[in-house]
């Protein structure tokens, strides 16, 4: 039976995978919300100065572009699901193992650890003094909703695939020898750790940001954690509120159950 895997890499693939070809990474494209707008590219064009759109054009997207291992673990994680909803609960654990991909766990640390090599620390503006930040440090559960109606669930920097901390705990519960996540990092399934849903101040809370909807945006655990507490211009990062977010099949695996 076919791999999912490129043809360009020889990976170790279990002969009962089948690929599907549901898009769980897409192209930048409007998606439909309620509740929350979301801006046409038109919108969007309109509200940036040519100065604007000349220094953005000069920034990178992301920290770094996703390993093409990831889209592999994302699709089998979403086959999983299917087949834990079809009853197929064995076939099930096995994909989960599978989607627990040591090369996205590299690709992840070199973001995230203090010696990474996609981010230079510059010297950053002082943090405000805690009295003077936002009282509430993350988002309330209906900000959160907003957020995903709004970005749907991919990454709005690198438009990884993502999985609410929720939907992980409730998958683990139900295959704990198969997704592994302990207190260490090395002890945490990979896919899950690099596609754990966060919920990003695009004006960093200790520099003031406010969880206001039009201050967050959903991201990726290696696109939030990597960027720390410095604001994109900082990291030399676009704003990804310019661009649409990314429009995919990807449900976020919350139709498991």
């Amino acid at each position: 039976k076919p791999s999912p895997y490129p043809a360009r890499r020889k990976v170790p693939v279990s002969s009962n995978v089948r690929p599907h070809n549901r898009r769980l990474w897409g192209s930048s494209q409007q998606n439909q919300t309620a509740g929350c707008h979301v801006g046409t590219a038109q919108e969007i064009s309109t509200t940036m100065t040519t100065s604007q759109s000349n220094n953005e054009a000069n920034l990178r997207t992301c920290l770094s572009e996703p390993i093409f291992q990831v889209e592999v673990a994302a699709r089998y994680l979403d086959s999983a699901v299917t087949a834990h909803l079809d009853g197929k609960f064995a076939f099930a654990e096995e994909l989960i193992r599978l989607a627990d991909i040591p090369e996205i766990r590299r690709w992840t640390k070199s973001i995230w650890a203090n010696s990474s090599v996609h981010v230079r620390f510059p010297q950053a503006e002082p943090s405000l003094s805690r009295e003077l930040r936002t009282k509430a440090r993350m988002p309330t559960v209906a900000e959160k909703e907003c957020v995903h109606r709004r970005d749907g669930y991919n990454c709005r920097f690198c438009g990884m695939p993502v999985i609410r901390r929720e939907t992980r705990a409730e998958i683990r519960a139900a295959y704990p020898n198969a997704l592994n996540w302990g207190a260490k990092e090395v002890e945490q399934h990979a896919a899950f750790q690099a596609m754990w849903a966060q919920y990003d101040h695009l004006l960093p809370h200790a520099r003031g940001g406010t969880n206001d909807l039009e201050n967050l945006v959903l991201t990726c655990a290696p696109c939030n954690f990597g960027r720390a507490g410095y604001t994109l211009a900082e990291v030399g990062v676009a704003d990804p509120t310019l661009r649409l977010p990314t429009a995919s099949a990807w449900d976020g695996l919350k139709r498991f159950r």
